[in-house]
């Protein structure tokens, strides 16, 4: 396989931006080595020729030509060529950001054709910039790759986050993605802890280093969240809200909102409801 791999080795002095690891370019010349691996970071697989499969988890996915597959830390995957029309492709690896894909999973791919010229122009640069080297190439790879991130959140409905730590939990990571699908339901620390496989204590320790704030106070968070989305799109009450969103009462998702939203949950309504007047 022919693989020429671009390593950066200056550290992102912006805490707030995910950090551009390696640029690779990969061409299937009959010798691939397919094993499933994971990293600590996300990679991004652009397909510039090519077809084949994409192995992720106990999924098979099949890609081809201008198709971009994104990937979570911690995530095993691997690709397939066809021998009869061989994969070139284009990997980025991306330090310190995590995506919220839609359905909950832990990648997705994007069939890029309609977006083809403005996704080709960063892949492009990002190449021309690593193999000329000219002045400053490192801050403009890391700034076209922040770019970059923005334009494909646009196209596609997924969000990310930005994380403190060079090297990502995969247990916290697992709980993180479980929070974000099961908030609404009778989550504990001690439960959590437990399916992450770790001393409650370390889990705590743990996923507040990969993200900056404690497993319930990011449970909390997407509560809440989700409550905002109800206030100002749909006519519960506030009672049903409060427990559609996990909360034990409503006197404590009252104060909980207070807390979080600096406004009572009917102020926020009237802010922002949505509903058309009858």
């Amino acid at each position: 396989m022919g693989n020429a791999r671009y390593q950066f080795h200056t550290a992102s002095t912006d805490s707030h931006s995910a950090r551009l690891l390696y640029v690779t370019f990969s061409k299937y010349e009959d010798d691939w080595s397919s094993l499933k691996h994971s990293h600590h970071f996300s990679e991004f697989f652009y397909v510039k020729n090519g077809k084949g499969k994409f192995l992720i988890e106990d999924e098979v996915i099949p890609i081809g030509k201008d198709d971009l597959v994104m990937v979570n830390p911690n995530v095993l995957h691997t690709e397939v060529s066809l021998s009869t029309e061989p994969l070139e492709y284009v990997i980025l690896g991306v330090e310190g950001i995590v995506f919220s894909f839609p359905q909950h999973r832990e990648y997705t791919v994007f069939h890029c054709k309609n977006n083809k010229q403005n996704l080709m122009f960063y892949f492009s640069s990002l190449l021309e910039e690593i193999t000329e080297k000219q002045a400053d190439y490192e801050a403009v790879c890391q700034k076209l790759l922040e770019v970059l991130i923005v334009q494909l959140s646009r196209y596609n409905n997924f969000s990310y986050d930005i994380v403190p730590t060079q090297s990502l939990n995969r247990e916290c990571s697992k709980i993180k993605h479980y929070i974000d699908a099961h908030y609404a339901e009778n989550l504990t620390l001690d439960m959590l802890a437990e399916l992450a496989h770790l001393n409650k204590f370390y889990f705590v320790h743990s996923f507040t280093n990969a993200f900056g704030t404690s497993p319930i106070s990011y449970l909390q968070q997407k509560r809440i969240q989700a409550a905002c989305e109800l206030l100002s799109g749909t006519d519960h009450s506030i009672g049903e809200i409060a427990r559609l969103t996990g909360f034990s009462s409503q006197s404590y998702f009252s104060q909980c909102f207070l807390k979080q939203c600096g406004m009572s949950a009917r102020t926020y309504r009237k802010k922002h409801r949505s509903l058309p007047k009858e």
